[in-house]
């Protein structure tokens, strides 16, 4: 198991270098990066614009070519582009994700500060999709082939096949537009701080509701299925027919061996799903229900061409979800004793 280990962390290495080298070779070639957005900027309105590249920028006409230079510096494309690559990896090397062009901050103080609104989107999609999953797959394994199986299914499928944030603006529109059930924007309300705890925590629970609901209709929809399949295939395995054929109950058979043995594939998705929630961010629905969280901070980050904050958070992500992937194969030997990476 050691080796095995170690096998993986070693290879997270050059898969973390793929990804970065990969990604910023291609953010070379974009056009309209940050030198060339300030300039734009700083002429407001002149109309230039255009790709950047090599060492002259069509959006620099008219511009002292020793302040060009320093609007390079500042930002270091005055440095070749192999060089760059290698400061930037001795910089995550030692955890430190560089500083925003625009924001005048950290990467991880950004990344820190739009955590929360992540973590209360992805904790609440998480729990109550399993919530729901878990006991409605096995209802509808329990109950294959019947009317509530063929209801279900339906209702699950219809529910995976709206997009989230279709099934958003829907809700805003219903909800919080016609009948003003909801807020329309935001975790909070403005005088959040004035509340009392009780009143703080129905406020936040207001404000989740609509999102929450558009994120978990679509995400339950897999873990319910798998688990229906998992419980059908441990059912018709050889030891149940035995259980049986000792005089057990059906419901000391259900819950005393086929859950364990059905909950393999379902728990070992556990941490990946656990740690997704924080950090997979839901750019459409916070984009409409105005959240501002990791998702938005990465597309947003795209459009200004914010290079530091597009691959700090890249790294930052890849490695966890190197980790977990990790962690998610190892719990295989801990929920399966039988399975051995040897």
């Amino acid at each position: 198991m050691f080796v095995y280990i170690l096998k993986r962390l070693l290879l997270m290495v050059p898969t973390l270098l793929g990804v970065l080298l990969i990604t910023f070779a291609v953010v070379q070639f974009v056009p309209g990066g940050p030198v060339e957005q300030y300039l734009a900027e700083a002429k407001a309105g002149s109309g230039t614009g255009g790709a950047e590249g090599g060492l002259s920028y069509r959006g620099a006409q008219g511009v002292d070519p020793k302040r060009v230079e320093q609007i390079k510096a500042l930002y270091g494309f005055d440095k070749p582009a192999h060089e760059r690559f290698f400061q930037m990896l001795g910089q995550f090397a030692r955890f430190d994700l560089g500083k925003s062009f625009f924001q005048n901050k950290d990467v991880s103080q950004l990344i820190w500060e739009k955590l929360p609104v992540s973590i209360s989107l992805g904790l609440w999609t998480f729990f109550i999709s399993y919530l729901i999953a878990v006991p409605l797959g096995v209802a509808k394994a329990v109950r294959a082939g019947s009317r509530f199986d063929l209801v279900t299914t339906l209702l699950v499928l219809v529910g995976y096949a709206i997009p989230g944030f279709v099934l958003g603006v829907a809700l805003l529109v219903i909800f919080g537009g016609q009948l003003q059930w909801f807020p329309l924007r935001g975790l909070t309300s403005s005088n959040w701080d004035e509340l009392g705890w009780a009143a703080r925590i129905t406020d936040y629970l207001w404000h989740i509701a609509l999102p929450v609901t558009a994120m978990v209709l679509g995400s339950f929809a897999v873990t319910a299925m798998l688990t229906k399949n998992a419980f059908l295939e441990e059912i018709r395995k050889q030891y149940v027919v035995t259980a049986r054929a000792k005089g057990l109950g059906e419901r000391q058979v259900l819950w005393k061996h086929v859950f364990r043995n059905a909950l393999i594939p379902i728990v070992t998705g556990f941490p990946a799903a656990f740690i997704g929630a924080f950090f997979t961010g839901a750019l459409l629905i916070e984009t409409l229900f105005s959240l501002d969280g990791l998702g938005l901070l990465s597309f947003e980050s795209v459009i200004r061409r914010d290079y530091p904050v597009v691959l700090g958070t890249l790294y930052l992500f890849t490695l966890i979800g190197l980790v977990t992937k990790l962690i998610s194969d190892l719990c295989y030997v801990w929920v399966d004793p039988r399975v051995k990476f040897d």
